[in-house]
């Protein structure tokens, strides 16, 4: 027998404001169809002011808790991705962790970028697996707009805010590929590429918040050939191909990304969850919003192996195989 962390409730929450592509091609020049051609997006969502990352992850959790019939008092750790905190300190997971009621239990955040979620996930798996703790949420978060140069429309066009949750829970498996569950994940960084994708801010250098910056071309290179790899590494650790796969749930950058990854992997696109149409890119939200999406609409079925996957700056990227 083994103890995995079995994922038993989802939910995501998204700001009421939409900003389609016709809105910003009013501002910046730019159309609808150029953005659709290169990246697959045509809406996304937006926090009003006053809205903060934290009340997106605390309704995400919310509605994660009551798809698994639960209530903060049953869950004893949170940790939360996010790379736009309400404050530089404290944790978002702790502001969550107040604004559910709760007074025990442990709640910390963990900066990974758009790979935050898959990064959190092994985290709470380690210390859901390991004993320490019991039942988990895991919560990407962000509100991306708040970092974006609204002049530069190749970035302006790519990114929205929203927020993702997972409801973990320790169970005990027979301890084979069957298993319900997280089976395997892997992580990994490389730091040479903090120039292709960062933000050019920070309370210990300029004391801004700054604003994000990217060469997409180089990007893209490298996130088809790290997510492939890396989705490949896990299904090995996993003893599992990619036929068993049922559900990619990938971070959703871009379109062309996503399909591109696929197909490296010889898989059908139409395995693949997408929802960069219409979140376009919420950075460590994107994971869970597309599962919550897939989930409530009836895709996933008990049974399913489900491959996450992202990459984000840093670079840093990863993937988990989970049994639903």
């Amino acid at each position: 027998m083994k103890r995995r962390s079995v994922i038993i409730g989802t939910g995501s929450y998204l700001p009421q404001t939409v900003l389609t592509n016709d809105d910003l091609a009013a501002r910046l020049d730019t159309s609808d169809e150029w953005i659709i051609e290169r990246t697959g997006i045509r809406r996304r969502h937006i926090a009003a002011p006053g809205e903060f990352t934290s009340d997106l992850g605390t309704e995400a959790a919310r509605r994660a808790l009551a798809a698994a019939g639960l209530t903060p008092a049953d869950i004893d750790l949170i940790v939360v991705a996010t790379a736009t905190p309400d404050q530089t300190f404290p944790a978002v997971a702790t502001v969550i962790q107040h604004k559910l009621g709760m007074v025990h239990g442990v709640a910390f955040d963990v900066a990974a970028v758009c790979s935050g979620f898959l990064y959190a996930l092994t985290v709470a798996d380690s210390l859901l697996a390991g004993g320490a703790h019991n039942r988990a949420l895991v919560i990407g978060a962000e509100t991306f707009s708040r970092l974006l140069d609204w002049e530069d429309r190749t970035t302006a066009v790519l990114f929205g805010d929203g927020a993702g949750a997972v409801v973990l829970e320790a169970q005990m498996q027979p301890g084979t590929a069957q298993d319900r569950g997280v089976l395997a994940s892997r992580l990994h960084s490389d730091g040479r590429y903090n120039d292709l994708l960062y933000v050019d801010g920070g309370p210990g250098s300029t004391c801004t918040t700054g604003h994000l910056r990217m060469k997409g071309k180089e990007v893209f290179r490298h996130a088809v050939t790290n997510l492939s790899s890396v989705m490949g590494e896990v299904l090995e650790a996993a003893s599992l191909e990619a036929k068993d796969v049922a559900w990619v749930v990938p971070h959703q950058a871009n379109l062309r990304i996503l399909e591109a990854t696929a197909k490296k992997l010889g898989l059908d696109p139409a395995q693949v969850v997408v929802t960069v149409d219409r979140h376009a890119n919420t950075s460590a939200a994107s994971v869970p919003l597309a599962l919550d999406v897939a989930v409530r609409d009836g895709r996933v079925q008990p049974g399913d192996l489900l491959l996450l996957e992202a990459m984000g700056g840093g670079f840093t990227w990863g993937a988990a195989a989970v049994r639903w």
